[in-house]
């Protein structure tokens, strides 16, 4: 069974039932369905056209669903309705969606959970974990915007903002997490790239092709994290660092700066540091007190805890850290990196097993239990 090949046709699928009239939520029902009975189904029998297949099953579960609330002459009357199984046309309605999910019924963050939960492909969990709440209150604001836009005509798009935040935290999830959505967040930015001339849709694909191009050596070979003071700079994709740095400088210099473009400067400023010690770091905190101005996060401010730490000292990166809620991902292990930094190796084996325990994927949490090894063995050799 093709999980990736699933994936990748959702979206049209479920483009192509709200265009023959499905409202959102019966057509999301709908393509979940026939996903399920694909899954049972193709393994002994795979078909010769899966768009078509899943086009023509999900279809007839909308129109089922249709027909139990309807009397039998209108039943009747839709069977005529439903596609036949066939080659279907080879059109991308995804980053369509993503505008339609946008709808001006939801407020902006409900509208991002939506997109991420119904077309992106993203788990509850994984959108909790991105917004940083609870999964019960995800799954209940993702209900909320399923009700709110139930039987809602698309016919009045989100904005270019929502759908930049929806397409930032697919590629974030697709970069560090359990879903390989990355490319295709960096296909559909180039589409609105290529389609609207807006700074912040630039700042955001220059941002994405920034953080690609290390990717290939964010792992060692045996699936382990790397951390960027670490990573083989031989191995990352030069032409895509040149191509981000390229559209950065067209969109810097229009004046008109956004959070994307900040980011976007900072993921710059490491690319072109030949070594993690010639990193400007000092410039990296500047940009990151811009990014804090237009943001306001408390994950920005870790982030520049860190970088403080590195241009000024990790006495002045803990002092910036000791500003900020303890709770916040990852703030234990910036207050590890930031201990061991300043030599008290006992505080930060402590704190990187603590980490460890707080790690969002095993990835992290090998890696952090295996800095609290290292200080250990150091400590006791």
């Amino acid at each position: 069974m093709n999980g990736a090949l699933l994936r990748s046709l959702t979206p049209s699928v479920l483009g192509i039932l709200v265009r023959r009239g499905a409202d959102f939520a019966a057509a999301e029902d709908a393509v979940q369905d026939a996903l399920v009975e694909a899954v049972r189904v193709w393994p002994a029998d795979p078909p010769r056209d899966a768009k078509g297949w899943l086009i023509a099953v999900a279809w007839r579960r909308f129109l089922d669903a249709t027909r139990a609330d309807a009397a039998r002459r209108r039943r009747e009357d839709r069977a005529d309705e439903e596609p036949a199984p066939g080659p279907a046309p080879a059109v991308d309605d995804t980053l369509q969606l993503y505008f339609l999910c946008a709808h001006p019924s939801l407020t902006p963050s409900s509208a991002v959970a939506l997109t991420l939960r119904a077309v992106g492909g993203l788990t509850t969990r994984q959108i909790a974990r991105a917004y940083l709440v609870p999964e019960a209150t995800m799954a209940q604001r993702i209900s909320r915007a399923k009700r709110t836009v139930s039987g809602v005509r698309f016919d009045q798009p989100g904005d270019v903002a929502t759908v930049l935040r929806v397409l930032y935290l697919v590629f974030n999830e697709g970069y560090s997490g359990d879903v390989d959505l990355a490319a295709e967040a960096i296909r559909l930015t180039r589409q609105l790239a290529a389609a609207i001339e807006h700074p912040e849709v630039a700042g955001l694909l220059a941002l994405m092709l920034l953080h690609h191009a290390r990717r290939a050596s964010r792992t060692a070979a045996d699936g382990s994290l790397v951390p960027l003071a670490e990573q083989d700079r031989g191995r990352w994709d030069t032409e895509s660092i040149a191509e981000g740095v390229r559209i950065l400088q067209a969109a810097l210099a229009r004046d008109r700066l956004g959070e994307f473009q900040a980011q976007a400067a900072i993921a710059a400023l490491h690319a072109d540091a030949p070594s993690a010690q010639e990193t400007d770091w000092v410039q990296i905190v500047e940009w990151y007190d811009e990014l804090a101005r237009l943001t306001d996060s408390p994950i920005v401010r870790l982030n520049r805890a860190v970088a403080v730490g590195e241009a000024d000292g990790p006495r002045a990166g803990l002092a910036a850290l000791a500003a900020l809620n303890d709770s916040l991902p990852r703030h234990t292990a910036v207050a590890a990196y930031l201990h061991e930094r300043d030599g008290d190796l006992a505080t930060a084996a402590r704190l990187y097993v603590e980490a460890a325990l707080r790690a969002p994927n095993l990835a992290e949490r090998d890696y952090l239990t295996r800095q609290a090894a290292r200080l250990n063995a150091r400590r006791s050799g």
